[in-house]
């Protein structure tokens, strides 16, 4: 069970999904539907999570995309489903619609030329092995090394990468587990703002996330709907609840399923959107 305060604001919030003809489910992926794995080819989601997902969007009321800074093809794998909901790869540089098109935004000329200087410079540390190298960004990851080893390796490829940072308009993020070089283009936030702009001003809207880079989303939503960090320790955060993965993410999202389908009893279903 959620602790008694997360479950009040929890009810009071899915009272509206039960009121309400659509609503919008946003989730990160790594670390909220699935647990970190060192093999990150292998971060499938929590059991149980998939079929909740799939009973949600069979709903017909509440539109479920996934908000992940892995490429959305990746994703859509890891996820199995045989009908993916919308995913965004990323941070929103790419948009997987649900018949499977996907749309990818194309960075300015001079990111491109600093991202290449980037992998560059780690080609030339033979740091190759730690790398991602994503559209619009090249993250580093350190997940399995002890302390010192984070330390080290992190020391290494900031003091590469901040002066590429200095000399050009990209962005250093940290993120759980790694630390990511990025062009600016687009944020998760930008993504929330934009899936809020597309359904009713009064349909309950909720984003769940674990990392630093959810924040912007986060931020996004305030004052429109709810924002859940999901971690497995509190830290200081701009979301309005805590739940710990997988126990009370699972029991918040079986409970958005009932909700839906107490609704669903009350009118016909509504053709499920997300698939522009």
């Amino acid at each position: 069970m959620l602790n008694p305060e997360t479950q009040l604001r929890a009810d009071e919030f899915l009272g509206g999904v039960t009121r309400a003809r659509r609503s919008l489910l946003m989730l990160d992926y790594d670390g909220t539907l699935s647990p970190f794995r060192e093999k990150r080819d292998q971060a499938f989601p929590y059991p149980g999570m998939v079929q909740l997902l799939r009973d949600i969007m069979a709903s017909g009321r509440t539109r479920v995309v996934i908000i992940s800074g892995r490429d959305a093809i990746e994703t859509a794998t890891l996820l199995g489903m045989d009908s993916a909901p919308e995913i965004w790869g990323f941070h929103g540089l790419q948009r997987r619609k649900t018949d499977g098109t996907l749309v990818t935004i194309t960075i300015p000329e001079n990111d491109r030329r600093a991202l290449l200087a980037a992998d560059q410079w780690i080609r030339e540390q033979q740091l190759r092995q730690a790398v991602e190298v994503k559209t619009g960004s090249i993250a580093v990851h350190w997940r399995g090394l002890d302390e010192r080893g984070v330390y080290a390796l992190r020391s290494r490829v900031l003091a590469g990468w901040i002066p590429l940072v200095e000399q050009s308009r990209l962005e250093l993020l940290d993120f759980d587990g790694g630390v990511e070089i990025r062009a600016r283009a687009i944020n998760k936030g930008d993504v929330v703002r934009l899936l809020l702009g597309e359904i009713e001003k009064d349909a309950p809207a909720a984003y769940l996330g674990d990392d630093t880079t959810d924040e912007s989303a986060f931020q996004a939503i305030a004052g429109r709907g709810l924002s859940v960090l999901v971690r497995p320790r509190w830290r200081r955060t701009a979301a309005q609840l805590w739940m710990r993965p997988p126990r009370e993410l699972l029991e918040f999202l079986a409970q958005w399923r009932i909700a839906v389908y107490a609704n669903s009893r009350r009118e016909e279903p509504v053709p499920a959107g997300g698939g522009r």
